[in-house]
């Protein structure tokens, strides 16, 4: 069998063509399938599992089928869930079940809680495998569960964001979405993960992709401004800001959700859904490091910090011997 490389180089040359072109636009308009995937990434820690857990709950509340899939490794967005009771993952009950000659069912897997069913994909132990393959592996076991046959309103995964490997890229490296949700807050790390999301999305709708940014959540939000400012320079939508609240910080620490009518932070996450549900996918323009760095008073992010090139004999040090080099010399002959 012999490959046909002229059209291996056509094929080569549009993608190439296609990555170059600037106004690849994401369709603006509500998704057309009836179920909406969503992906929210953000920095580790920064309360997209408090987030999630609560807004779904809230659009389980409303009406909707929701079905929540942690994709970290820490399996938090579960555990805040199920009032911080763990729930076997995808991963660890797909490799005892394989050792027992038995088939995973989704009884071992999915649970339910207020309207919402929610699963983990899991990870494996510091040091013993990849957690990007683990959420590849996770998604072949669910595909083979029936995934595509599922009926659900919303299927809201819940992504690292400061994880650069494959795994955690499946949604806008895939299609797998239709679109993405950001959450950060005011400060420069959260926003940098931010800015990587939207530099992907951006990168693979250069390579024909589809997927969008729906919008920004700004978690403990302290009012200072800056991701509110970084949401108007990338061009996507504030969909909820959370403030900074100590009953919050408190209530999420003790596993309490209060993404309900019965709570008086019911109308926050309300207002959330009712905007994740209608927001459309937008192709933001991720910011450099230093257009990312002028969001900020220079005076915090180092401002007229200068590059002072090393020279060789930095590196030799004060007591190494400069030698001459073994120059090898022929004879004439």
């Amino acid at each position: 069998m012999s490959l046909d490389i002229p059209n291996l180089r056509d094929y080569d040359a549009k993608l190439r063509e296609e990555a170059n072109e600037p106004t690849l636009e994401v369709p603006q308009g509500e998704p057309t399938k009836k179920t909406q995937i969503i992906a929210i990434y953000g920095k580790g820690g920064i309360g997209k599992s408090f987030t999630l857990a609560n807004l779904s709950c809230m659009m389980a509340e409303q009406g909707k089928r929701v079905l929540l899939i942690g994709c970290d490794p820490k399996s938090d967005t579960t555990s805040l869930l199920f009032g911080g009771k763990a729930c076997p993952t995808i991963i660890e009950t797909s490799t005892l079940k394989k050792l027992a000659g038995e088939e995973v069912k989704i009884g071992d897997v999915c649970f339910k809680r207020s309207g919402v069913f929610a699963m983990e994909l899991g990870g494996p132990e510091v040091g013993r495998g990849c957690g990007g393959r683990g959420i590849i592996h996770g998604f072949e076991l669910l595909e083979k569960l029936g995934f595509h046959d599922w009926d659900f309103d919303y299927v809201l995964l819940d992504f690292l964001g400061d994880v650069v490997c494959g795994g955690f890229g499946l949604p806008i490296a895939r299609d797998m979405a239709q679109k993405v949700i950001l959450v950060a807050s005011n400060d420069l790390q959260s926003l940098y993960v931010a800015n990587n999301v939207c530099s992907a999305v951006e990168y693979f709708r250069k390579l024909g992709g589809n997927v969008g940014v729906a919008g920004l959540v700004i978690n403990k939000d302290d009012g200072s401004g800056e991701a509110q400012a970084f949401a108007e320079r990338v061009g996507i939508p504030v969909l909820a800001a959370i403030p900074q609240n100590d009953d919050l910080r408190k209530k999420s620490a003790n596993y309490q959700i209060v993404g309900t009518a019965q709570s008086e932070w019911g109308s926050l996450f309300a207002a959330l859904g009712d905007n994740v549900a209608v927001a459309p996918p937008m192709k933001p323009v991720a910011l450099s490091q230093d257009q990312l760095l002028e969001l900020f008073d220079g005076s915090e992010t180092g401002e007229g910090i200068v590059l002072e090139p090393a020279t060789d004999a930095d590196m030799r040090g004060k007591n190494a011997v400069i030698k001459p080099s073994l120059e090898v010399i022929y004879d004439e002959a």
